[in-house]
């Protein structure tokens, strides 16, 4: 099992170059937002912070998934570890659709477990994204579970919408 350390950061970082768009970011309007800071005998005040959104709706798939995805595949791909199978992810939407986009611009078949409750625009997209996608479960846990097996039984590649450090 991989570890997320500063080096597979910095290795995740180089290997998703130019496949994935650099953040964006924008300032909250100076003065807007304050934060408590400590004083003599307990006494507080509130001074300006400067904060900082990242505009992660710009990214591929509208969130920040998809680097973690394009990781992901890449680097089993570079480890000659990502089989003919392709990946399954369960998810609720997003890290779903991230899986699908990278699979796609890497030539990689996708499975995608969502449960009944995901989102139709989601299920839509997933689908003109070229992903196999699965309706199990009206629960989360009911669409990994589902996923789980199938990735035992065809040889997929299971990636996971949050826990791995490949895609954290």
């Amino acid at each position: 099992m991989h570890q997320l350390t500063y080096d597979g950061i910095k290795a995740a970082t180089d290997r998703i170059a130019g496949h994935v768009r650099p953040v964006a970011v924008a300032p909250v309007d100076p003065g807007t937002i304050r934060t408590a800071q400590g004083g003599h005998l307990g006494a507080r005040s509130e001074e300006p912070c400067e904060v900082w959104f990242a505009l992660e709706f710009m990214q591929h798939t509208g969130s920040f998934k998809a680097r973690g995805a394009q990781n992901f595949i890449q680097a089993h791909r570079e480890a000659g570890t990502l089989p003919d199978a392709g990946v399954t992810i369960a998810s609720g939407g997003n890290a779903g659709l991230a899986c699908a986009w990278a699979a796609r611009q890497q030539g990689v078949r996708a499975t995608v477990f969502l449960p009944t409750v995901a989102p139709a625009v989601k299920v839509a997209r997933l689908r003109d994204l070229g992903a196999d996608v699965r309706v199990v479960g009206a629960e989360y846990a009911e669409a990994l579970e589902a996923c789980a097996e199938f990735a035992a039984s065809s040889g997929a590649l299971a990636a996971h919408a949050y826990d791995h450090p490949l895609i954290a």
